[in-house]
């Protein structure tokens, strides 16, 4: 062919239909509906996303302009970029400064830690550690149950320091996300935004620069929130929020100016990318709606990595998931971001740890580029597709969410709470029965991990909500903070907090405490014929019971009943699990069962599903069939009550 012919030769556009001719023949006589998935959103992502797929008139849209949905700033990350927030965790004043210094030395860029009553043990220490920063790093602070005092220890500091060093970044809280943590508000709800509106103002006056006002989705995030539970909350929350600035004498712009959204990113990857893109989109909107200018709709985003994702056993894996979270996060197009460290559950975090996390967002930084990338989701036809169906279907929910009063009514109610706990138990079966896999716990756990259970932490409804110049006087005259504390009673249900884990952790400590009472949590694997007709399914069956703590051992080839008998007298397992191939199963299989049973007093199951013969394995003595749809963890947690059970009469 000559170079001629080569310019005029031309390919012919591929449609979807061919696509799908060419996905049915390789599928071998499966449906294409089998490469359609299901969200927990009740989105079905398609296998193949198309140009057609995009959202119409946004062919056109630039980051910076229209919805925001692409970002707030036309040059993304080139002409701000996001600030590192990881939040520091510390016992002392002295131990957060020390924390700090070497965090900023190391890359940091915002002021980011843990705001607990500790902090003001000290309140002339902690009034220095801000003022030594001066206006050097913006705030990151989720200020919560303890903003008041907080507000009033910068004012001072920045006072102190001068009009000309002013403080930014935020030192914001969310009543309501507090009060969905702790079953209520602490005073009657009119009366408490009229204070709580009395200290934004004040905080207005000394720190013009600070955001103070929270819209916080985190809580409803780790309770098992969806992501489009979340974005509904989210805008829910603002416009409530933002309702009760106005009616108490602020102006829409002010208002807005102080607000700023967190949200915690999952583990579904492009998931979590649409879902920030879209939150942008439907708050322009809402702002939109209360009569704001253009660029007072721009939406300010907070964000972590998720806390319902990570792992007490194994925790080098949270590295992998943070950093796929925090990848997430940035594409998504975020202002501050926090990725926690991998003990952090644990509540080890040390300044090792602490480092990785610190260096996975400096890594997407300076050696993925990333902040070199204007909206790298961008155009993407799927990416665009998901944000424009997420922000559809996070409407519907907040008009229904309004239709029931808005935000705090549904709490009040409870309906939020059972919605998210629907969505919640939909994860959680989807971990008992595998159906999801969590690395190192549900699957490939590793037996030799040494992991001490953690002491759980009351949330406590303590509620600061003198003005800031009575916290000022406090502070000044170093007057207990504590004694102006109100304990909250709930009205309502509070969330649970929870991560994905959990219950296969619970099974592994108390296997662990079997093994300190001495007691070995052991099945015994009764191997049917030669290494390789029995070794999926032995192996299978080891990595289902390790989940649990369970130790295994197996059998040499057992080709008799006799054989099995043997092994079983040696062993001082009282629960087996017999593997082998349907072959093996079908000769003999039933008669041995019920041999097994007949003359020892074991409980007995059988890997994988027979061919036949299914009511005559059960009546010979099978307690349960374990194959890869099985309930592994109502099995496991069977099997260690046996265990339990049998060392308690021991004992």
């Amino acid at each position: 062919m000559t170079i001629e012919n080569m310019k005029a030769t031309s390919f012919k556009d591929a449609t979807f239909g061919d696509w799908q001719e060419k996905a049915a023949a390789s599928l071998k006589g499966k449906p294409i509906d089998s490469l359609y998935t299901n969200t927990y959103e009740d989105i079905t992502l398609k296998p193949l996303y198309t140009k057609g797929d995009l959202p119409n008139g946004l062919t056109g849209e630039l980051p910076g302009e229209s919805d925001y949905r692409r970002g707030i700033h036309s040059l993304g990350y080139q002409s701000e970029s996001w600030h590192i927030a990881n939040r520091l965790f510390y016992s002392s004043v002295d131990e957060l400064k020390g924390k700090l210094d070497v965090a900023l030395s190391k890359g940091q860029t915002a002021i980011s830690f843990e705001v607990k009553p500790e902090l003001f043990s000290d309140n002339r220490a902690l009034v220095s550690f801000i003022s030594s920063y001066k206006n050097k790093y913006p705030l990151s602070l989720d200020a919560g149950l303890l903003q008041t005092p907080l507000l009033a220890a910068l004012a001072i500091a920045r006072n102190e320091a001068g009009s000309a060093e002013e403080l930014s970044g935020f030192a914001a809280a969310d009543p309501v996300a507090e009060a969905s943590l702790i079953g209520g508000l602490p005073t009657e709800e009119n009366e408490f935004f009229i204070k709580w509106t009395k200290v934004l103002e004040e905080a207005a006056e000394q720190l013009p620069e600070v955001k103070t006002v929270l819209v916080n989705t985190v809580p409803y995030h780790n309770s098992g929130a969806n992501a489009v539970q979340e974005l509904a909350i989210a805008i829910s929350t603002g416009v409530y929020l933002l309702q009760k600035l106005l009616d108490n004498g602020w102006e829409i712009k002010k208002a807005l100016s102080k607000m700023v959204f967190q949200f915690a990113i999952g583990s579904n990857f492009f998931m979590e990318t649409a879902k920030l893109r879209a939150a942008r989109l439907l708050w322009s909107k809402t702002a939109e709606a209360f009569g704001a200018g253009e660029e007072d709709r721009k939406m300010v985003i907070s964000a972590e990595t998720s806390r319902f994702t990570k792992t007490l056993f194994d925790p080098y894996v949270n590295m992998l998931r943070a950093g796929n979270e925090t990848f997430a996060a940035v594409l998504g197009g975020i202002q501050y971001l926090h990725t926690g460290s991998f003990d952090e559950q644990a509540g080890t975090a040390n300044l090792f740890s602490e480092r990785v996390a610190r260096n996975t967002q400096l890594v997407l930084k300076s050696e993925a580029h990333l902040e070199k990338v204007a909206d790298p989701a961008g155009g993407s036809w799927y990416v665009e597709s998901l944000t424009k169906e997420l922000a559809e279907k996070a409407w519907e929910l907040f008009l229904e969410m309004d239709g029931k009063g808005g935000m705090y009514e549904t709490l009040k109610s409870g309906w939020l709470q059972v919605q998210i706990a629907q969505t919640a138990e939909d994860h959680e079966q989807d971990i008992a029965t595998r159906k999801k896999s969590m690395i190192g716990t549900n699957v490939y756990a590793n037996l030799t991990d040494e992991i001490s259970e953690p002491v759980v932490q009351e949330i406590k409804g303590n509620y600061m909500i003198d003005s800031v110049d009575a916290s000022i006087n406090k502070i000044k005259s170093e007057s207990p903070l504590k004694d102006s504390f109100k304990e909250v009673k709930p009205g309502f249900a509070p969330l649970k907090l929870k991560r994905l884990a959990e219950s296969y952790e619970e099974l592994r400590f108390k296997a662990k405490k079997l093994e300190k009472k001495g007691v070995q949590p052991e099945v015994g694997l009764i191997c049917l014929g030669e290494m390789k007709k029995h070794k999926a399914r032995a192996d299978f069956i080891s990595g289902l019971l390790s989940a649990g703590g369970i130790h295994t051992v197996r059998s040499g080839e057992v080709d008799t009943i006799s054989a099995a008998i043997d092994f079983i007298d040696s062993s001082i397992a009282r629960q087996f699990v017999i593997c082998g191939e349907q072959s093996a199963y079908n000769s003999f299989g039933p008669e041995l069962a019920q041999e097994i049973t007949r003359e020892h007093d074991v409980k007995l199951y059988l890997a994988g599903i027979p061919d036949e013969k299914q009511s005559e394995w059960k009546t010979s003595g099978i307690q349960e069939f374990l194959h890869i749809r099985s309930n592994a963890l109502q099995t496991l947690s069977s099997m260690l009550q046996e265990m339990e059970v049998g060392a308690n009469a021991k004992a």
